[in-house]
C-alpha cells in the first residue's frame, strides 16, 4: 500500500495527538468522519500505526539519568548474538537495544535514577550479559532533541 497526502495528514497529526477524537482529526485532515475512520483502520490493519502508548516522562518517575552503553562481544556467532539479545530483552531498564554497524556490536539506551542506581543496573543486569568483551557506558547531561514523530 502506497501513502498518499492524506494518509500523511493523518499520521502527522496521530503523531503528535495520539488522542485526537477520529470527529476533530477528520476535520483537521478535511474528510469525512467516516472516510477518516476508514483510512485508520486501513493505517492500523497494513502496519503503518504500529500502536497507541503514552508517552511517560522519565523525571517524573524518578529516572531522570539517561545512558547509552556500547557493548562489544567476543564473537558474532547466531547462537551468542541470539542469547545475548534474549538476556538483554530482560532488563527492565532498557528502553532500546539496537544491533549496530561500526565500533560496538549493540548500543543500549537505559534510564536510571542516579549513578548510584545504574550501578546497580549494572551490577546486577549488564556484567552477567553473555559474550560481552567490553562494554563502554556514556551518560547524558542533556537531551537537546527527542521526538517520536517520523518525518513524512
Amino acid at each position: 500500500m502506497q501513502l498518499d497526502p492524506t494518509d500523511r495528514r493523518i499520521l502527522k497529526v496521530l503523531q503528535h495527538e495520539g488522542r485526537i477524537s477520529n470527529a476533530d482529526l477528520s476535520e483537521r485532515v478535511a474528510l469525512s468522519p467516516s472516510a477518516c475512520h476508514r483510512r485508520m483502520q486501513r493505517l492500523e490493519t497494513e502496519g503503518f500505526i504500529a500502536g497507541y502508548v503514552a508517552l511517560v516522562d522519565p523525571r517524573r518517575i524518578g529516572k531522570p539519568t539517561t545512558v547509552f552503553v556500547e557493548i562489544t562481544l567476543n564473537g558474532q556467532s547466531d547462537e551468542l548474538l541470539d542469547g545475548f539479545e534474549k538476556a538483554v530483552a530482560r532488563i527492565p531498564d532498557v528502553l532500546e537495544c539496537h544491533l549496530m554497524a561500526g565500533s560496538a556490536d549493540y548500543l543500549l539506551k537505559l534510564v536510571a535514577e542516579d549513578t548510584e542506581d545504574f550501578a546497580r543496573i549494572h551490577r546486577q543486569y549488564l556484567a552477567r550479559l553473555p559474550g560481552v568483551a567490553k562494554m563502554q557506558s556514556s551518560f547524558s547531561l542533556r537531551t537537546v532533541v527527542k521526538t517520536t514523530a517520523l518525518d513524512l
